[in-house]
């Protein structure tokens, strides 16, 4: 340990700790933008300055104490040099703030005002060009060089989409290699835009497609929503955990209009009775393994584009809202075509990847695509702040039937661990025709500060070996470890976003905090609390068997809900 003083008090600091995290642990604050725990320490936005005894000023996030060191985080000296590098980086950001979908949540906002800054009497700068079709949108005039995007993308997710050219004032944030976007080998995991501080890095817009659809007469609106929305949707419209309720989500959606609200958990237990299933025939006839999930659109394209040679080992079962697409336009299609309308479908995600994944052309059955629209989260909260709802003032209200029942097991999919727990439940019932005690199924210990985990389990005769992994940088690391024989699985789930979709890019953003394990428990609580544990106990799921799909895998079923990601357009 070492001794330093911070603004008059005596403060014992481990040896090598950043000041900003001594004067963090000592209760004192230091602002900052570009710095990211143990991924982004570059000193490059100067907002976290601090006045060092005999230094001067030193960038709190980069700098080491030393014994004796005196700090000074709070004088009129500090003030003023944080407010004039404030400065600098506002010149050159395009203020548009009343207008900005960043504008509760950005960082650089907060702080002008925190300091007082007034926008910079200037022309603004140019937009910037970009593919505007990509779910994926970037503003550069609103980059402020923090360089965090460059930092997420190349150590925690391994795509290394963006870097850099130039140096000083002439530093600009680039896709790598001077390559399109779309040519970027981006999995669209959306991690950049969550650990962005401004709205340089955002997804699609896709808000003004879905109200068309609901101000249109001839159009059924169905809406889904998936299992970690539930955990993270009242941030954005100030209720608290408790009070934003899987029930008061659903009345929610239907004072924006939607014709039937539908819950993507019964599609997850869908999933898990064809994943299941063809785990144990992938299983029985020997095919190579492992198998890996398929319900992240992230991972899926993160293995077409940079680990190709495992694409033909994913599941062939459709994500769950691709099911649930699929189930409702097939079963209601009857209905809706006798009363002169046709159906629109919109999921809302927590994932800017499926934005992606509803456009792909294979994802379709005769009656067209499975889904027409994804929203995110924050797309949601917005709608709801557009239409003027008080969410804090809705009563609870059940999602639409035949589709509303689900289990806890289709809830958790939503956390890291969550689809080979719910799968592990039913598939050891299949086998065994007894369900298996929930701890032999737990996977909770997977996290994203492990690469992955290993469970191996026994279950009538058959010895497995199960992996979890999220987060695509952990992913990539389970991957190598495969393709040189260092590790032997037979069934692997990969999330692409660390902590699984409540960590998703397309969730609500709180600048500089991860959100991922308090939202997970929300789901272990809600799976916890159901009287429903096992997917194959879901007695909807067993009617829609016998009136629609005979049983898992059958032909009718491989059409509806299942796809060859091998095809698939990038």
């Amino acid at each position: 340990m070492v001794n330093v003083t911070i603004n008059g008090c005596a403060v014992e600091a481990r040896e090598g700790m950043s000041l900003l995290s001594a004067c963090e642990e000592a209760g004192f604050d230091v602002p900052t933008l570009c710095f990211m725990k143990n991924v982004n320490c570059i000193g490059s936005c100067r907002v976290c300055l601090v006045e060092v005894e005999g230094q001067g000023m030193c960038a709190a996030c980069n700098t080491s104490v030393q014994e004796g060191m005196v700090v000074r985080t709070n004088t009129l000296a500090v003030t003023a040099a944080r407010r004039a590098n404030l400065t600098a980086i506002m010149s050159e950001h395009r203020t548009l703030c009343a207008t900005c979908v960043r504008q509760e949540t950005c960082a650089l906002r907060k702080l002008a005002s925190q300091f007082s800054l007034a926008d910079a009497r200037r022309e603004l700068p140019p937009k910037g060009t970009w593919d505007e079709e990509f779910p994926l949108q970037r503003d550069s005039s609103k980059c402020i060089k923090c360089m965090r995007c460059v930092a997420e993308c190349a150590k925690v997710q391994q795509c290394a989409v963006w870097g850099f050219t130039g140096a000083g004032s002439n530093l600009r944030v680039v896709v790598e290699g001077g390559s399109s976007i779309a040519e970027s080998g981006c999995a669209l995991c959306g991690q950049c835009i969550t650990h962005c501080p401004t709205a340089a890095l955002t997804a699609r817009d896709d808000i003004d497609l879905v109200v068309d659809a609901l101000a249109d007469q001839e159009v059924v609106t169905v809406v889904q929503v998936a299992p970690a929305v539930r955990a993270a949707w009242g941030e954005g419209v100030g209720l608290a955990s408790e009070e934003a309720t899987p029930a008061r989500m659903a009345a929610a959606l239907r004072r924006l209009g939607f014709d039937k609200v539908f819950d993507t958990d019964f599609a997850a237990d869908l999933t898990i009775m064809e994943e299941a299933n063809e785990f144990i025939e992938w299983v029985q006839k020997d095919k190579p393994r492992p198998m890996f999930t398929s319900c992240c659109p992230g991972w899926v394209r993160f293995a077409k584009l940079h680990y190709p040679d495992f694409v033909s080992q994913l599941s062939s079962s459709k994500s769950p809202h691709q099911m649930m697409g699929a189930v409702v336009k097939n079963s209601m299609r009857e209905e809706i075509e006798a009363a002169g309308k046709r159906m629109f479908v919109v999921s809302i995600m927590p994932c800017v990847a499926k934005k992606y994944e509803c456009a792909v052309p294979q994802l379709s059955t005769e009656v067209g695509p499975d889904v027409d629209a994804v929203l995110t989260v924050r797309e949601l909260d917005r709608m709801l702040r557009l239409a003027g709802v008080d969410c804090t003032a809705l009563p609870e209200e059940p999602f639409d039937d035949p589709l509303g029942t689900s289990t806890g097991a289709a809830t958790i999919f939503g956390r890291t661990g969550g689809v080979m727990e719910a799968a592990l439940r039913t598939a050891a019932f299949l086998l065994t025709g007894e369900n298996p005690a929930l701890d032999a199924c737990d996977t909770t210990e997977a996290t994203p500060e492990k690469p992955w985990v290993v469970k191996e389990l026994s279950v009538a005769g058959l010895d497995l070996r199960i992996a979890v992994a999220s987060g695509l940088g952990n992913a990539a690391k389970l991957l190598d470890a495969l393709r040189k024989g260092a590790e032997k699985l037979d069934f692997v789930e990969i999330m692409a976003c660390p902590g699984g979709c409540v960590g998703g890019g397309g969730q609500p953003i709180e600048f500089n905090k991860e959100l991922a394990f308090e939202r997970a428990r929300v789901l272990n609580a809600l799976d916890e609390d159901d009287t429903l544990r096992f997917s194959h106990e879901n007695p909807d799921i067993k009617k829609f068997y016998d009136r629609w799909l005979e049983k898992p895998l059958s032909p009718l079923a491989e059409t509806w809900l299942h796809t060859d990601q091998a095809t698939w357009d990038i």
